[in-house]
């Protein structure tokens, strides 16, 4: 409308007039523009996390809820990784030696000759001296487990052998022979190598190297048996410390 109120004649368009001002300085637009840019700036952030979200809300809670069992999942193998049971070497296996200084069971012999079942999930029968190199831990009746154990398989574990634990099946008057779940329970104790549970039914290895069914326990009975087959001591109660590691070591080379 004009400024004297009528109202404006139409154009040869038949659109009315519209009075437009111009202004003299565009730097009176400034605040518009100021306000234009952050109008689009808001547009194109909500653009982006609209396409970001996309993928998760097509789905709605499924994709969220995978991921995180996902994360768990990955978390558990970390800290299983980190904290678990490392797993037992895998030892060079040499000869047996031709010709012993010492009889089968005996310290500087070989080791009898029989079976044992190697008891991983399943029941291996494992020949004895297949046995070889590494350090044999027969327990005996009612046996409580030792830190000895863990100092064992961490030993043996660090110089690359084999550390099996077997029970004495020889019942010592009241008391039966260790069960093998206690054996295993035991075994769980080391954290750094894990010995490898055997089950002897007819105690070869106990009868040739355990003392007496009904003698004083002296706790576990290592048996260090050399990559050759031969066994090299024989050592009732042995206790960690610098002798127990130096008589481990010696295995590599013996």
């Amino acid at each position: 409308m004009r400024p004297d109120g009528d109202d404006p004649e139409p154009d040869d368009y038949g659109l009315p007039r519209v009075d437009v001002v111009v202004p003299d300085d565009a730097r009176e637009l400034e605040r518009e523009m100021l306000a234009y840019r952050r109008e689009e700036r808001r547009r194109r952030r909500r653009r982006r996390v609209r396409r970001i979200a996309r993928p998760l809300t097509r789905f709605g809670v499924a994709i969220p809820i995978i991921a995180g069992a996902l994360l768990v999942a990955l978390l558990s193998g970390a800290l299983m990784t980190a904290f678990g049971p490392k797993p037992a070497p895998r030892p060079t296996v040499a000869q047996l030696a031709p010709r012993p200084s010492a009889s089968p069971g005996e310290v500087g012999g070989l080791l009898p000759d029989g079976t044992v079942d190697l008891v991983v999930g399943e029941r291996t029968p494992t020949p004895l001296r297949d046995l070889r190199p590494g350090v044999i831990g027969i327990v005996p009746p009612a046996y409580e487990c030792e830190s000895v154990i863990a100092e064992l398989a961490g030993r043996t574990h660090e110089n690359v052998l084999n550390f099996w634990l077997v029970a004495d099946p020889r019942p010592a008057g009241d008391e039966k022979g260790t069960s093998l779940k206690e054996l295993k329970s035991c075994a769980g104790t080391a954290h750094y190598g894990k010995p490898l549970v055997l089950e002897d039914r007819e105690g070869v290895l106990a009868g040739a190297y355990a003392p007496a069914a009904g003698a004083a326990s002296t706790g576990v009975t290592a048996v260090f048996v050399q990559p050759d087959g031969v066994v090299g001591d024989v050592v009732q109660g042995p206790q960690a410390g610098p002798e127990l590691t130096e008589k481990v070591r010696a295995l590599r080379s013996g």
